[in-house]
């Protein structure tokens, strides 16, 4: 790109609009969704609201952790993503909730390599501080956290099998908000919870989002389960896993410290029917691209659908 054209496109964004374009390199709306998942761990375990101190040192840590590990994936993929933008297949979003800012702005030409490092950074360091002040085992969590995603990232052409590295990195944010709320929560708990994340992040975002870049995946020669075992396969798969999604979603309750009665396991598995199951079903019998980005858009508020129900129950 010349040195016209890039001053041409910074020239574009000024102010609050080149804000924006930094919290699009973290996908910002969709990691506020995927925020509620350490609430909810928290929260469900705990039984009750912790002290403010920790409910504030708790968010900006959150805030701070999403926003560096989303933009770490554009750092780490920048030039698959600068490929992906030559051959014309960002500007294509197809309604993906990843995307409702800009998709990969520093791919095309919006932001520069160095900006997105220092971004990353920054919030990385902030993420740091936090985490130490909650627990220091947040903060062994959270360099896990990193280095999966690195990790994830760098297999998009070695292996299928990245998606449960990404199952592991979505789960990371839950676990470590469990330690900062208890220092030494049920390993029961944690397993229900690793589990209950670990396949909804397989089935319900994973996965349909590498259906839904099909196409352009397999023209880059990436192994991606829809490419490597082919879309019937994977459509079992998101089944199979959302199922066990919702096994686990009505399990987990009953290792809360306070009792949960029937009707919150009920609200959850309709939450989880209702944003996981029926679109699972649909993409099944339709196997089309557009059902498999809105399984993805739908499970994305599947947190947000569990954190209300904890939050009723706690002010109840």
């Amino acid at each position: 790109m010349s040195q016209i054209s890039e001053t041409s496109l910074h020239s574009r964004f000024t102010g609050f609009s080149r804000l924006k374009l930094f919290f699009a390199l973290s996908r910002t709306p969709h990691g506020l969704l995927d925020m509620c998942t350490p609430a909810f761990g928290a929260l469900l375990w705990l039984g009750q609201l912790p002290s403010w101190f920790t409910i504030t040192i708790g968010l900006i840590t959150t805030f701070a952790g999403y926003t560096a590990v989303y933009a770490l994936n554009d750092v780490v993929d920048y030039k698959v993503d600068k490929e992906k933008a030559a051959r014309g297949g960002i500007s294509n979003s197809g309604g993906d909730l990843d995307a409702v800012l800009v998709r990969h702005p520093m791919a095309q030409g919006f932001l520069s390599f160095k900006e997105g490092i220092c971004w990353s950074i920054t919030w990385s360091l902030l993420a740091l501080i936090g985490a130490l002040i909650l627990n220091p085992i947040c903060v062994v969590i959270f360099l896990a956290g990193c280095a999966l995603e690195t990790i994830y990232c760098l297999l998009w052409r070695v292996s299928p099998y990245r998606t449960f590295v990404s199952g592991a990195v979505k789960t990371s944010g839950a676990i470590a908000a469990v330690f900062a709320v208890d220092p030494n929560p049920s390993g029961w708990y944690l397993m229900f919870l690793f589990s209950l994340l670990f396949f909804w992040e397989i089935g319900g975002q994973n996965i349909p989002n590498d259906w839904s870049d099909y196409q352009e995946d397999h023209q880059m020669n990436a192994k991606t389960i829809p490419i490597r075992w082919g879309l019937p396969i994977a459509n079992s798969i998101i089944l199979i896993t959302i199922i066990l999604t919702l096994g686990m979603s009505a399990g987990i309750f009953y290792f809360s410290r306070i009792p949960y009665g029937v009707v919150f396991i009920i609200l959850s598995l309709g939450a989880g029917g209702y944003l996981l199951l029926l679109p699972a079903l649909k993409l099944n019998i339709s196997r089309r691209r557009s059902d498999a980005m809105a399984l993805f858009n739908k499970a994305s508020y599947y947190p947000l659908a569990l954190l209300v129900i904890v939050l009723i129950k706690i002010f109840m």
